[in-house]
This record gives C-alpha cells, structure tokens and sequence, in this order.
C-alpha cells in the first residue's frame, strides 16, 4: 500500500474531506478527524480506534499497527506502516475509524448500504 492508497481509501467514505493539521494531512468527517497521514514519515498514517478495536488490531498485525506513543495512543489512535498493510486491512481499519467519528444518522445509512 501507499500513502496515496490511504488518501484514496479515506476520501471515498461518504462526506470525508481532507484538511490539515498541524501541517500534516488529515482526513475529517463533519469537522472530526478520523485519520491522518505522517508529517515526516509518509509510510506511518494514523487512525482513530477505540481502545478495543485498537488491541484487536495491533494483536492481530503487529508489523502493520501500533498505539501512538503517548496519552493519544491509550486512547486508541492508532499507527499504521502502510507500506505493512494489504489493501482490505488499510480499508477495514480506516473504515472503523471513519465510523467511529460519523454523526450517528450517517454511519447507520452506511452500515444499512453495506
């Protein structure tokens, strides 16, 4: 996979756009980021989880996930090596994250599409 992979994955969910955070892209659904990509190390994105889904990824794939070091990460923001990650893996989670964020009404109309 490749950061360019990543952008196309986050900016196809329903009403994502892409933004910038601290001069490092970021992808929003309504104002609320749900993923980025790394400012110095383009092969690392980040990802909103929860703590749960977070465990489960980074048991599952370590070589592809890992918590954010510091108080984020315990919160579930969650690392991904994309280059690590095959391309159902990198769309599952960044899926997860977008729907973690969506106003409820939409993520359900998106769960019900599915």
């Amino acid at each position: 996979m490749t950061p360019a992979k990543f952008r196309r994955i986050a900016l196809s969910l329903p009403e994502a756009t892409e933004s910038s955070h601290f001069g490092t892209p970021d992808f929003r659904i309504k104002g609320k980021i749900f993923a980025t990509l790394g400012e110095h190390e383009r092969s690392w994105g980040v990802i909103k989880l929860t703590p749960e889904q977070q465990e489960i990824v980074v048991q599952g794939e370590p070589s592809v996930f890992r918590p954010v070091a510091s108080a984020w990460g315990r919160r579930g923001w969650t690392e991904v090596r994309i280059a690590n990650a095959d391309e159902l893996t990198l769309k599952s989670a960044i899926t997860s994250a977008w729907l973690n964020v969506a106003p409820k009404k939409l993520a359900a109309e998106f769960r019900a599409k599915k």
